[in-house]
């Protein structure tokens, strides 16, 4: 008796007919390549080895840096200075007068303040040396170049906010170019601190500033006396610097304002 050879069938496949069956297997087989398609390989993953999603963690630098442009970006002003800001029309000139005494009413600061004047010129690379017709704040200390000063500055001391120098001292002060240029205390002749004559100190103004736009924008900051100087001494400097610098020739917008207070705007007409 021969061997009898036993059959799988499937029997949803034979319940259909043979166009159904071709169908079905189509179908079957595009699914199949479809899942294929889904699949991606990675340098590092077994060959069809699904990606599962990870979460990054968001590290505590990052998350202070967002703190901090969120907490800038909701910076609330406080009672003092809208109280101060309601004194002032964002949308008029001052007469530099006027000004000066809506900058000292609207200075809120508990100690002598700073008068700041800033200014938008029309181009960059201007510079002045003003002497201003009263000092702008402190008395300046005033010293001319000598080998005790050059042992001072060996011993790292400076105790002086302006120093005169004759072109026989230069030489002897150029090791401290370093030291002295980056606060403005070395002697040159465009500021006036290079002196011919050691007997010419006398007439030197210790009232006198260089004021300059900033390297990279047509802007000019500087100091024009305290809060609690007299108001026609805060106008003179004003007046002078104003002057300095071009008037409405060179002058975009002029503003004047206390160290804590509103800016304000000049009418420099």
């Amino acid at each position: 008796m021969g061997k009898t050879k036993t059959a799988l069938v499937d029997t949803e496949m034979a319940q259909l007919t043979g166009k159904d069956a071709y169908e079905k297997r189509k179908s079957d087989k595009a699914k199949k390549e479809a899942e294929k398609q889904e699949k991606i390989h990675i340098a590092g993953l077994k060959g069809g080895q699904r990606i599962k999603t990870i979460e990054a963690e968001v590290l505590p630098q990052e998350e202070e840096n967002q703190a901090k442009k969120k907490k800038a970006a909701l910076r609330v002003r406080g009672k003092k200075y809208k109280d101060a800001k309601a004194k002032v029309n964002p949308a008029q000139s001052y007469g530099i007068p006027e000004a000066v005494k809506l900058v000292k009413e609207t200075s809120y600061s508990s100690f002598d303040g700073s008068v700041e004047l800033h200014i938008v010129v029309k181009k960059q690379g201007i510079s002045a040396n003003v002497t201003l017709p009263h000092a702008a704040g402190k008395e300046k200390g005033v010293e001319v170049a000598s080998d005790e000063t050059v042992k001072k500055l060996q011993s790292g001391k400076i105790d002086f906010d302006v120093l005169l120098a004759t072109p026989d001292m230069m030489p002897k002060l150029v090791p401290f170019a370093k030291v002295l240029g980056p606060k403005g205390l070395m002697p040159n002749p465009k500021n006036g601190t290079l002196i011919t004559d050691i007997k010419r100190a006398k007439d030197f103004s210790a009232s006198s500033i260089t004021i300059k736009t900033e390297k990279e924008a047509p802007l000019v900051h500087t100091v024009v006396g305290k809060v609690s100087q007299k108001e026609e001494e805060i106008t003179d400097n004003i007046e002078v610097v104003l002057k300095a610098l071009g008037g409405s020739r060179q002058i975009v917008k002029a503003f004047a304002k206390a160290t804590m207070g509103p800016a304000i705007k000049l009418n420099i007409a």
